[in-house]
């Protein structure tokens, strides 16, 4: 595992120089190029080693359709042989091996099932070495996830409960009304044989029915039981109260395992079954989240906790053969580190930390053979296996070769003092081929969250902010991590606690400003945008300082109090300020844009998704009319059916051409790199 390190480091330095070779190439980034990029998915290997499953993801674009759509792959470990194996204008996703490696389950949308009328997901089989697809469940609402069981006899499934035939007919009827906070759909667990009975028919079998949203599951080793995860209700608000409970599978008695005031979740047996793992969150469970991995004896017993990570915010892949470490994944600074906790031993050893995003890692507990998504600011997301003995991790996919021929600007990080001394990262993203001393446009880009962080994520992939089309065009982008961000352990998460629009804007400032004095920065042409969050330090921004010539808020979070009482997480700020907006109005008033718009002049365009119920859009109609009735240039995009972040195609692409033209036009750019 420790030759990781060297090998995505050569990955990382390989993808540098094969982008210089092409920084020659004719062609020029746009956000309609950005949107076809695809996204690769948990690559999962076979029990033998031999195979490895993955999704590719890509947008799909017609007259008619705006959507992404997923499809399964199936490549050989030594990356030889690379297959599609779904297929249709329905997505297939979350392959999982059956333990014998002869078939593949996974869910999909398709239209098989005459009783799915919601069109949602249904669990299906596929035989690996050829033949259709079969369709194991029949549900009505939507299989959320699955596992199989050890001896591949049975499959678990989570699935919420299905609207009732009076709640189908009030809907078809227009007399759909609905109570606030009551009669939640909560996801129960059940099983299903894989073999069909004398009559062809599959039985599924409930093993939950308390009022409990079942959200994550794991298998004990020899069949008997399910350790699962489950929160009072699906609403995003409620995840503090998760607990775990351990079920009997043939009596379906259900019994609590861990059930503190913390938050248990993610909970995995060791492969003998002695040990179960699970992460619990520190108290009082705060929304800057932190926790450890703890090791709990599953027949019963005091558990083991082990030491604090670094960022105290691990990502369980799981257990090693032998079941004696756990290994798990996080942020760390701009990339992500993969560490392995030595349960005897109760140390905690860092694996690797390359200057990379890796996602999606899984382990296949029989050949003891990794799968994992890797990809660096000027590399694109692609499927990557290695073993224990590798020397370096052997791609897989090839998904976006073509797309990784284009040239994208340099990214490299960079770090400053923040006012009171404390030290502050970020990532700088220069102009396709820039000259060192050339002074440019810049934009400041700020992280959602606040939790959030910026890593070393492909610059040219999708979403709302076009940075490779930026570069292209002569512009320089500047992603800071400023306090309250991950990936630097908890105390710098939680810096800010009280104090949004205050340190956190010290720490963005003084990131600018180091960018101007390295040279590379002209000050007369600075422009600044976020997303959610860093929508709010955005409106925050241009009520402190008029040295932005543009800006672009991102589902903007603009006045704390109404955003406290309409998003649908109403702890979430009183948690970060120590109270209701009644208890501390000021407090709320203060750290509000819309309490401190007066004066603003900053050219500001607003982008919002119309069925966002995290940041509702009110917060962005209140920041566009303040900003209209002052006579600023104000722009504000209304992004029908998404939610909280653009989830089709089309509206990705509105979202990021909005943001390209706003700056062009009020920064200005260089020439368009030929």
């Amino acid at each position: 595992m420790r030759s990781i390190s060297t090998a995505l480091f050569a990955l990382v330095i390989f993808s540098g120089v094969f982008n210089s070779a092409l920084a020659q190439s004719p062609s020029i980034w746009s956000p309609d190029m950005q949107v076809k990029v695809k996204a690769v998915g948990g690559p999962r290997v076979s029990p033998d080693g031999s195979r490895v499953v993955y999704t590719i993801n890509e947008a799909v674009m017609t007259a008619e359709k705006s959507e992404f759509v997923t499809q399964i792959w199936l490549a050989s470990a030594d990356g030889k042989d690379n297959f599609q194996v779904t297929f249709g204008e329905k997505s297939s996703t979350n392959p999982k091996w059956s333990p014998d490696g002869k078939w593949i389950a996974f869910t999909s949308n398709r239209k098989d099932n005459k009783d799915n009328k919601d069109n949602k997901n249904n669990l299906y089989i596929l035989r690996v070495n050829g033949g259709e697809a079969e369709p194991v469940t029949e549900v009505k609402s939507s299989v959320s996830d699955f596992e199989w069981s050890p001896d591949g006899r049975w499959i678990a499934y989570a699935s919420a409960d299905a609207k009732s035939d009076d709640e189908d007919k009030n809907d078809k009827g227009k007399n759909d009304f609905r109570w606030v906070d009551e009669n939640f759909k909560l996801a129960r667990l059940y099983v299903i044989p894989v073999a069909r009975d004398a009559n062809g028919k599959r039985e599924a079998r409930k093993l939950t029915n308390d009022n409990r949203h079942v959200n994550g599951f794991n298998w004990s080793p020899d069949g008997r039981n399910i350790v699962f995860s489950h929160v009072k209700s699906p609403v995003a608000n409620d995840w503090p109260s998760s607990d775990v409970a351990v079920v009997e599978v043939s009596t379906a008695r259900v019994m609590p395992f861990a059930a503190t005031q913390a938050a248990e979740s993610s909970p995995s047996y060791s492969p003998d079954g002695k040990w179960i793992a699970m992460l619990v969150s520190d108290l009082p469970v705060r929304w800057a989240q932190s926790g450890n991995i703890t090791i709990f004896p599953a027949a019963g017993g005091p558990p083991k906790q082990m030491p604090i990570s670094h960022d105290g915010q691990p990502n369980i892949i799981g257990w090693s053969p032998d079941s004696t470490k756990i290994y798990f994944s996080e942020a760390k600074g701009t990339g992500t580190s993969v560490s392995e906790a030595n349960v005897a031993a109760g140390t905690i050893t860092q694996l690797h930390n390359p200057d990379a995003v890796v996602s999606a890692i899984n382990i296949s507990d029989k050949s003891a053979v990794f799968g994992m998504v890797i990809q660096t600011a000027d590399r694109p997301p692609e499927a990557f296996v290695t073993r224990f003995s590798d020397a370096m991790p052997t791609q897989v996919s090839w998904a976006n070769a073509e797309l990784a021929k284009m040239p994208v600007g340099r990214t490299e990080v960079v770090r400053w003092k923040s006012t009171d001394g404390r030290e502050i990262e970020g990532l700088l993203t220069y102009p396709v081929g820039y000259t060192a001393g050339t002074k440019v446009p810049l934009i400041l880009n700020i992280h959602g969250g606040p939790a959030g962080v910026f890593q070393h994520s492909y610059i040219g992939g999708r979403g709302s902010y076009p940075i490779a089309s930026f570069a292209a065009r002569g512009i320089a982008v500047l992603r800071p991590n400023p306090r309250g961000s991950s990936g630097y352990g908890t105390e710098f998460r939680r810096a800010n606690l009280k104090d949004w629009g205050v340190g956190d804007y010290d720490d963005l400032m003084t990131g600018v400003d180091k960018v101007i004095a390295m040279g590379v920065a002209d000050a007369d042409k600075l422009g600044v945008m976020g997303w959610s969050y860093g929508g709010y330090m955005t409106s925050t921004i241009i009520t402190k300082t008029k040295r932005f010539k543009a800006a672009s808020a991102g589902a903007p979070v603009t006045n704390l109090m109404s955003f406290t009482g309409t998003a649908d997480i109403p702890s979430f700020i009183p948690d970060y300020f120590g109270g209701e907006f009644w208890d501390n109005p000021d407090l709320y008033r203060k750290h509000s844009a819309m309490f401190n718009i007066k004066g603003a002049t900053t050219p500001t365009l607003i982008q919002h998704g119309e069925a966002d119920v995290r940041v509702p859009i009110s917060q962005g109609y209140e920041l566009y009319n303040a900003l209209k009735s002052q006579g600023v240039p104000t722009r504000m995009i209304v992004l029908p059916r998404q939610p909280h972040g653009p989830n089709e195609p089309k509206m990705q692409v509105a979202a990021m051409q909005s943001n390209l033209d706003w700056f062009e036009k009020y920064l200005g750019a260089a020439a368009a790199q030929k």
